[in-house]
């Protein structure tokens, strides 16, 4: 009778301690609570922290000589097959004693195991896709990398299309993107560290970087920034790009961010460092300076004569999208004595019978054309496009019939917004369409003076930002002889024998000088040397 008393107050005080291990707020928190050597405890805890959790499978399996063990895995995210074969090898496990490490060694036909002892690691691990395995009298768990979640196939990015290069884009599995960079660079330079940030969500966030090229003062900057972000959840990329930015007032983007491996890999190879972010195909790659957002990964994929004269052109629309609506409003407004009489006189016509101002007129049809290409953006892709052009259209033709807009206005705002679309980061093209309204007032206050103070006023601040201790208009300002030749031109490949200078590298050779100097000496590959046979009606001279 004192026995049964006994050890019912033993089994009440150890329910007691179990239920007081599992008032956690996170995940963390459970560092603490180790794996218990008694498989019934381990399994009435692991029930009771997934409660109403019909996801989760847990599973009692009957060893050799009667010992037991618990198998348990989030369904949907393990691969079935490799968990049946998984529980049939525990079933007939053979030996006296079922050792961990026995059963490790021997008997799960699984690539990927570790072990843990502690429950913090061992709920991250199963709530990313991992299988569990406990065996009583053990305080181990083993962890089984059998993930099997269904994801998006690998296709051509939607945001990055080129005419020439890759197809492939990056997916929601972190592992797959891991895999993509690995087949582009394919040595072991190159470095991929795991964190774990997100108190709710654990989201895994690699860094990636080349550790014989990439600056370890920076891989460390990164690395310090990332692991000083404290938020329950990050559900993507965008998250982490605002904390750990220079500026976080900027409307300039200091983080880029990609679909394309082409484009990390070659990033990489510059001495950049990449963060992959678990659930996300975009990938943030640090530092970045603003050269780089008229840059496209086509650029270099394409004869260096016709990426040169496209980079002109979005250096020319560039200044066409910020400036032309301000243009507008201050000669119309101020300055009327620079326009040719002809032309003068058939705007006046044009805004003649117009009760707005020009400033009105342009701030009107300009935040009607962002609505419409957000419209467009929102809706789905087989109407989005047609209604996006169909209302500038509509809408244009009708309010200058209506007497509400010019002409002349339409067409300067038609051509703004084709302008900001040849801006190949969009990100950049955002910063760009964000300025133009607080230009087009200073235009109508100040007139052309106005216009000259913004501009200032921009490179003023373009000049004072960072990205990871980069300045910002690299290699512009400071300026760097050798890097001009891959900014407003893009010189050939075997010209381009160094990497960039502004970027603190350990290496900055890229290739040989051989091939490079016999190509500039003769002018390129010649054919003088090749001797073909001749046939049998060719003569002697």
């Amino acid at each position: 009778m004192f026995r049964s008393a006994r050890r019912n107050k033993k089994e009440k005080t150890s329910t007691n301690e179990l239920l007081q291990k599992q008032d956690y707020q996170f995940i963390q928190d459970l560092k603490s609570v180790p794996i218990f050597m008694e498989l019934e405890e381990n399994k009435k805890y692991l029930t009771s922290l997934f409660e109403d959790c019909s996801d989760f499978v847990i599973r009692e399996l009957q060893l050799e000589h009667s010992s037991r063990a618990i198998f348990f895995f989030v369904d949907g995210m393990v691969n079935t097959e490799f968990a049946n074969d998984t529980m049939k090898s525990l079933m007939i496990l053979e030996g006296r004693e079922p050792l961990l490490d026995q059963i490790v060694q021997r008997n799960l036909p699984v690539s990927q195991t570790q072990k843990t002892d502690n429950y913090s690691d061992l709920l991250i691990s199963v709530l990313s896709g991992d299988a569990g395995l406990i065996v009583e009298n053990n305080n181990q768990a083993v962890l089984m990398g059998i993930r099997g979640m269904q994801t998006r196939s690998i296709s051509e990015p939607e945001t990055e299309s080129v005419i020439r290069g890759p197809r492939e884009g990056f997916v929601e599995n972190i592992r797959t993107n891991t895999s993509m960079i690995r087949r582009k660079l394919k040595t072991p330079h190159l470095k991929m560290k795991n964190i774990t940030i997100g108190r709710e969500s654990n989201t895994n966030v690699v860094i990636t970087y080349l550790d014989n090229l990439a600056d370890p003062s920076i891989v460390k900057e990164v690395l310090s920034r990332l692991e000083k972000i404290d938020i329950d959840a990050v559900l993507e990329s965008g998250y982490l790009e605002e904390f750990i930015q220079d500026s976080s007032y900027s409307p300039f983007p200091q983080v880029q961010y990609t679909e394309r491996p082409d484009t990390v890999a070659a990033a990489l190879l510059q001495g950049r460092v990449g963060i992959l972010v678990d659930g996300t195909p975009f990938v943030l790659l640090v530092p970045f300076v603003f050269t780089e957002i008229m840059q496209a990964s086509e650029d270099y994929y394409e004869r260096f004569q016709i990426s040169t004269l496209i980079r002109w052109l979005r250096y020319l629309f560039l200044v066409l999208s910020l400036l032309t609506p301000g243009l507008y409003v201050a000669i119309t407004t101020f300055h009327q004595d620079l326009l040719p009489t002809s032309l003068l006189l058939s705007v006046a016509a044009a805004r003649e019978a117009i009760p707005f101002p020009a400033v009105v007129e342009a701030l009107i049809m300009e935040v009607t054309f962002e609505g419409l290409r957000e419209a467009g953006i929102r809706l789905p892709k087989t109407i989005g496009s047609a209604v996006s052009i169909l209302g500038a259209l509509v809408v244009g033709q009708a309010a200058v019939q209506a007497g509400i807009v010019s002409a002349p206005m339409v067409i300067v705002v038609s051509m703004t917004g084709i302008a900001s679309f040849t801006i190949p980061r969009f990100n950049g093209a955002i910063a760009v369409r964000m300025l133009r309204f607080p230009i087009i007032i200073a235009a109508a206050v100040f007139g052309m003076f106005g216009i000259l103070i913004s501009i200032l006023l921009i490179l003023g601040h373009l000049a004072n930002l960072r990205s990871f201790g980069i300045p910002y208009l690299s290699p512009i300002g400071p300026l760097s002889a050798v890097d001009i030749k891959d900014v407003v031109i893009r010189n050939p490949w075997w010209a381009m024998r160094e990497r960039p200078e502004y970027m603190p590298l350990n290496d900055t050779v890229r290739q040989g000088d051989a091939l490079s100097e016999e190509i500039m000496e003769q002018g390129g590959q010649k054919g003088m040397t090749i001797q073909h046979q001749k046939g049998e009606g060719d003569t002697q001279s």
